[in-house]
């Protein structure tokens, strides 16, 4: 995979740590190309958690609308921003422990920022991607996201946790889609207990 993917990473367009974790705050229950066409104006008019912790939720609500789930998600970013400026000093937090602080983050979200901003291998990023190809994979027979990212966090070393759901990820995009396999592409079917090949 590293090979048929030499390219893969993040696909939510971001210039920093900020950007990352609101981008990725917002791909909840969306794809990453809305969360992108989005993100450019929301960027320009909070460039920094001050200003996004100061807006009104209800302008915020008006940029991100298209994202789904909007009003709930204009709650956590601006309550995300308030603490990371009245606790974290303006910057975003660096650890698991404190990054599950900010509203609207649970381990996904910390994953990906700790990943991507920081290359710090806490986790393995469990999306929806990943979590089929890993079923599909036989590299879990669980589907709870916790457990999934536990058993490959046991299958692959620390510094591997990153790449490795960006592999998954491109994979599951390009190739490996839920409804239909295109296992005669695939260069795993080999390998895939699920292949059809």
């Amino acid at each position: 995979m590293d090979e048929e993917y030499a390219d893969a990473e993040c696909a939510l367009h971001h210039e920093n740590p900020f950007q990352l974790l609101v981008a990725t705050i917002l791909s909840a229950q969306c794809t990453d190309v809305r969360v992108n066409k989005v993100t450019p104006r929301l960027f320009r008019r909070y460039p920094t958690p001050r200003e996004m912790a100061q807006t009104d939720e209800e302008e915020l609500q008006e940029i991100i609308r298209s994202t789904g789930f909007f009003r709930n998600k204009a709650k956590n970013l601006v309550g995300a921003a308030r603490r990371i400026v009245e606790t974290f000093q303006g910057e975003i937090p660096e650890t698991m422990e404190e990054l599950l602080t900010l509203p609207g983050v649970a381990r996904k979200t910390a994953n990906v920022v700790l990943g991507t901003a920081f290359g710090i291998s806490s986790g393995v990023v469990v999306d929806t991607h990943v979590k089929r190809l890993s079923y599909r994979l036989g590299l879990t027979h669980n589907k709870d996201p916790n457990k999934v990212e536990q058993d490959l966090m046991g299958l692959f070393p620390s510094e591997r946790w990153t790449p490795l759901a960006h592999l998954l990820i491109f994979h599951g995009r390009q190739v490996c889609d839920a409804r239909k396999p295109r296992c005669e592409a695939c260069a795993l079917s080999r390998l895939c207990p699920s292949s059809r090949v």
